[in-house]
């Protein structure tokens, strides 16, 4: 790796969400940042959620987020890998995206030594979690057959659902929609505090919350949680030395929740 360069991570941008205002200026916000960081970048991250639904039939593939995949493509061809974590709004990846845009795509956690320290890198979505109706929900989502039954709904239909579906659980103010619930609470720290027992990693970075926190969970050790691109629109930075969140402060969005 070149120490010269950095690494940059975002998660929850949420593109072609129902539920938020200023669609396409969030989408030329992000657009424009991964044009701005590929100057730099020694390889980028994006750790899910970065379409609000996303699901590829046979022959079709989501309308829309031109520019973000043609900015995408255009990093992955210089050089630049870039990593793509499904997330529980675009789990539904399969080989369109990786294909045309060049992309490595994760449907799971990884673990990676990224400049001489170790990484966890996930979504974050179920990691902990001791809720059993959101795991039976995360593994009919991974079902092959619940996959192939919802390939046979026209599109028209399909998108309509998941996007209504979509609106309507933000609106309900899931746990993606609260702040720091504090470390005893939120799920992604007690999951990352007991991995800590059995193999150490010098990072834990996470989406999926909707919040930004840098946390000390150790002498060694953080937890990295990225916040999202319609409240704050925050992002993380390793330069090989330090991790730091930072924020587009030139920006007009506004969250309509």
């Amino acid at each position: 790796m070149n120490l010269s360069k950095k690494i940059y991570f975002a998660s929850d941008v949420h593109l072609g969400s129902t539920a938020l205002k200023h669609g396409r200026e969030r989408e030329l916000l992000f657009v424009n940042w991964l044009h701005q960081v590929k100057k730099d970048a020694e390889m980028i991250f994006l750790l899910g959620d970065i379409f609000d639904f996303w699901f590829e039939y046979r022959k079709v593939a989501p309308q829309g987020f031109v520019r973000v995949l043609g900015a995408i493509a255009e990093i992955c061809d210089s050089g630049i890998p870039v990593h793509f974590f499904t997330g529980n709004h675009d789990i539904w990846v399969f080989d369109y995206l990786p294909r045309e845009t060049g992309m490595i795509i994760h449907h799971e956690p990884y673990e990676t030594e990224l400049y001489g320290k170790r990484f966890f890198l996930a979504h974050g979505d179920d990691l902990g979690k001791t809720d059993k109706k959101y795991q039976i929900l995360t593994r009919f989502f991974h079902n092959k057959l619940a996959q192939w039954v919802f390939a046979k709904v026209h599109p028209d239909l399909s998108f309509r659902l998941a996007h209504y579906w979509s609106k309507n659980s933000r609106l309900a103010n899931d746990d993606t929609s609260v702040g720091f619930l504090g470390e005893q609470r939120e799920h992604q720290i007690i999951f990352a505090r007991k991995l800590l027992n059995t193999k150490h990693f010098d990072y834990f970075v996470f989406g999926h919350r909707h919040i930004a926190l840098d946390f000390q969970l150790s002498e060694n050790s953080k937890v990295i949680i990225l916040g999202d691109w319609f409240k704050e629109c925050t992002y993380g930075v390793y330069d090989g030395n330090t991790f730091t969140l930072e924020k587009i402060i030139d920006k007009t969005l506004t969250n309509s929740n």
